[in-house]
């Protein structure tokens, strides 16, 4: 019998990103290296947005989106090249799936940045900007928030609203127009929840973004998957991918579909996931982890000194 962890590797989703990211392992890591370059070949100025921002640019959709996969994707690299326990299952929160992809061999990091350039910028325009929204809901259990939801669609399409990321327990964002978040937060709040509004640019993981999803159904038919070296537990699902054949599908529905991120770290550990390594920018998903697996250890590679820090 084997002592080894059996490892799987989380990849975080927008809001990670940070100027920087990426720059110490490029230069201390041959394999995270080779990773950034080919990105950088892909999209040309990808690495000088990410080393030198400026920030308010490096937020935008169709910019964060590359970069975090790349920073992912390199992170992963360098930990492989270093000594560090192959893992035998991914997942990633939201966009993150894209990295879980690379890392599982079934997209290159250059199909994987051009296309998540390109969701980004439809994502951005699927919906005028101000015309949707986003909130963080605190302190409710999902039950609660899904009927408030219903109560307030129910108003017609102008007070669209539903749940786009289950991230944790007691913490649930919801997404849809302007007027139906701010009518569910207020609702929500009276039932003693708390209502964080979100700095995002669109109404993510929401029907609004249907428009956004045919698109990229297009770009995602195009790309030849390869079938995955691990196995990839699914936003939509919460289930492992069953092959190359599902990934263009999962992925564009992935869209429009909650993030079911308790259920897909639930199944990790019920596929026998004994220790949690995140890749990328930021330690958020570690931070969630020990809310939905209390005692699970997690820790986060995103330069030398973190990676040092996972190997020992």
């Amino acid at each position: 019998m084997s002592d080894a962890p059996i490892v799987a590797a989380v990849f975080p989703g927008q809001g990670s990103q940070a100027v920087g990211m990426g720059r110490e392992l490029y230069a201390a890591s041959p394999a995270a290296k080779r990773v950034l370059d080919e990105a950088e070949a892909a999209l040309p100025g990808l690495l000088a947005l990410m080393w030198e921002g400026p920030a308010e640019e490096l937020q935008l959709t169709a910019n964060q989106q590359p970069a975090l996969v790349a920073a992912g994707a390199a992170a992963f690299a360098a930990y492989l090249e270093a000594g560090g326990v192959a893992p035998r299952l991914a997942a990633g929160h939201s966009l993150g799936e894209y990295t879980a992809h690379v890392a599982a061999g079934t997209l290159s990091v250059a199909d994987a940045v051009r296309i998540v350039r390109k969701r980004g910028q439809y994502m951005q325009d699927a919906v005028p900007a101000g015309a949707g929204a986003m909130a963080a809901i605190l302190k409710l259990d999902e039950g609660v928030i899904r009927e408030v939801l219903a109560e307030v669609a129910a108003g017609g399409p102008a007070d669209l609203v539903a749940v786009a990321n289950l991230n944790a327990p007691g913490q649930t964002v919801i997404s849809g127009t302007a007027a139906g978040v701010a009518k569910a937060s207020d609702a929500l709040k009276a039932k003693g929840g708390r209502a964080i509004p979100l700095k995002v640019s669109a109404p993510f993981h929401s029907p609004l973004m249907a428009p956004a999803a045919a698109r990229l159904a297009t770009d995602l038919a195009a790309v030849a998957f390869g079938e995955p070296g691990v196995s990839i537990v699914c936003n939509v699902t919460a289930e492992p991918l069953q092959g190359a054949a599902q990934a263009a599908r999962l992925l564009t529905e992935q869209v429009t579909a909650p993030v079911r991120w308790v259920e897909c770290v639930q199944k990790l550990d019920a596929l026998g996931a004994t220790r949690y390594v995140e890749f990328g920018s930021g330690n958020v998903l570690v931070g969630l982890l020990g809310r939905i697996l209390p005692g699970a250890t997690g820790v986060a590679v995103t330069d030398p000194a973190s990676l040092a820090a996972a190997l020992a």
